[in-house]
C-alpha cells in the first residue's frame, strides 16, 4: 500500500512533503513519488490536504464502549481494540483496577490470551497495573478494601503468570514494601508513582529506587505549592521522570496543562485516556471497579464526588491540547513516541520510520481522522 500526496511527520518529528509505502505489518520506505516504484497490486491512498502521524499510544486505558479490563472477556477486549482504532489508537495498555488477586490474575490471563489470538484494530501492547500497591489515603476511584501493601513476591508471582506482559506497574512509594517492590519490579518493567501520600523527599527517593513515571500527574497526589513542592514538584525537578496527563479538560485545567507541557518539555509528556467503560457510551450510571459511577455530561463520578476515570480518548484529547496552545509537535510526540518509550515498544511504534509498525494516522487540516492503518492494515477510513 502507498499513502500519497500527504504531508508525513518523519523520525524527528517534522513535516516532510513525501509518499508513505507499507510492506506487510511494516513501514517500507518514506520518500517523495514512490507510486511510479509500488509493486503490482498495492493500493494507493490518495490523502491530498492530509498529515500523517504516528498511531497514538494509550498506556492507560481501563476500558470503553461498556467493556472493562477487569470484566475478564476476550471478546469484549477485542471490541475495545476496534473501538479504538476509530479514534487513532494503533496500540493500548489495557489498565486493571484495585480488585481481588483473582480478578486481576483473570484479567492479565485475558490479555495473555488477547495478544496471542490478536484481533482487527488496535494492538495490545501489555498491561498496565494499576493497583493494589497504592494509598489507602488517595485511593480516587480504586476500591480501598483490595488495596494491598506493596508486595514484590506476590507482583512476581502475577508478573510470570501472565508471561511477562505487565508492561507499567503503579506503587505509591510511601508505603511499607514500596522500596524492595520498585528496586526489584523496576528491572522488569516500568514503575509508576501512583494514589500516593509521599512529599516531595519521599517521591525523590522513590526515582532514585528506581520509579520513572508519574500515573496521571496532578490527581491523586500531592500538588505543587511554593513550600511544599510535593510529588508534581518532585516530577518538575526530574528530567529522568515521564507524566501522564488526562487532557479532557475535567481533569486538569487547560490552564494547567499548557503550562505543565512546556515546564515538562516535549519528551516528558504522555497524553492518556485513562478512560473507563462508559467511554463511548451515553450518560448513565456505570460500574468501575466494582463501584457505581455516575457519568453526566461525559463526567464519571463516584457517589461521593470522586472523578472516576473519564469518558475521553486519546484523538479527543489531542484536538482539546491544540486548542488550548500546546504545540503540535509535543502534543503528536505525547500521543506516540513518549508513551511507546515508557513501555520499551519505541522500537517497534510510535513514529514514522521505515522497519517499524505500519501504525498510522491520517489527519485532516481541521485534525479530524481521514484514515487510521493499525499494523499495515487499514482499520478506519472516513
Amino acid at each position: 500500500m502507498i499513502l500519497k500526496n500527504a504531508t508525513v511527520l518523519n523520525s524527528c518529528f517534522e513535516p516532510v512533503r513525501a509518499d508513505l509505502a507499507t510492506s506487510g505489518e511494516r513501514i517500507a520506505e518514506i520518500a517523495p513519488n514512490l507510486q511510479g516504484r509500488m509493486n503490482t497490486g498495492g493500493e494507493a491512498v490518495d490523502l491530498s490536504g492530509c498529515t500523517l502521524v504516528p498511531g497514538f499510544v494509550d498506556i492507560h486505558i481501563h476500558a470503553s464502549i461498556g467493556v472493562d479490563t477487569c470484566d475478564a472477556s476476550r471478546e469484549g477486549l477485542k471490541r475495545v481494540a476496534a473501538y479504538l482504532a476509530t479514534k487513532g489508537v494503533t496500540s493500548f495498555c489495557p489498565t486493571t483496577m484495585t480488585v481481588s488477586s483473582e480478578e486481576i490474575r483473570a484479567a492479565l490471563d485475558n490479555v495473555r490470551d488477547c495478544m496471542e489470538h490478536p484481533g482487527p484494530g488496535a494492538r495490545i501492547a501489555g498491561v498496565n497495573m494499576e493497583g493494589p500497591y497504592l494509598s489507602i489515603h488517595r485511593k480516587g476511584a480504586q476500591k480501598g478494601e483490595y488495596i494491598r501493601t506493596p508486595d514484590w513476591r506476590a507482583f512476581r508471582d502475577y508478573y510470570e503468570g501472565c508471561g511477562g506482559i505487565i508492561k507499567l506497574l503503579d506503587v505509591a512509594p510511601e508505603c511499607e514494601g514500596a522500596e524492595e517492590l520498585i528496586r526489584n519490579a523496576s528491572r522488569l518493567c516500568t514503575v509508576s508513582i501512583a494514589h500516593t501520600e509521599a512529599d516531595f523527599a519521599q517521591a525523590k527517593q522513590s526515582f532514585a529506587w528506581g520509579v520513572t513515571h508519574a500515573t496521571h500527574l496532578y490527581n491523586a497526589m500531592s500538588g505543587f505549592n511554593h513550600r511544599a513542592p510535593g510529588v508534581v514538584g518532585a516530577v518538575f525537578d526530574t528530567p529522568a521522570v515521564s507524566a501522564e496527563l488526562i487532557c479532557d479538560g475535567f481533569h486538569i485545567d487547560p490552564a494547567v496543562l499548557r503550562i505543565t507541557f512546556r515546564v515538562l518539555g516535549e519528551d516528558r509528556t504522555v497524553i492518556i485516556s485513562d478512560a473507563m467503560r462508559a467511554a463511548g457510551m451515553k450518560d448513565g450510571d456505570y460500574d468501575l471497579g466494582g463501584q457505581n459511577v455516575q457519568v453526566r455530561g461525559g463526567l464519571a463520578r463516584l457517589a461521593g464526588g470522586t472523578i472516576a476515570g473519564s469518558t475521553t480518548n486519546m484523538h479527543q484529547e489531542v484536538k482539546n491540547l491544540l486548542s488550548y496552545g500546546v504545540p503540535f509537535r509535543q502534543v503528536i510526540k505525547s500521543a506516540t513516541i513518549n508513551p511507546a518509550r515508557q513501555i520499551h515498544e519505541d522500537h517497534q511504534t510510535g513514529s514514522l520510520e521505515p522497519g517499524k509498525y505500519a501504525d498510522i494516522v491520517a489527519l485532516d487540516e481541521n485534525m479530524d481522522i481521514r484514515l487510521v492503518v493499525c499494523r499495515g492494515e487499514i482499520a478506519f477510513r472516513a
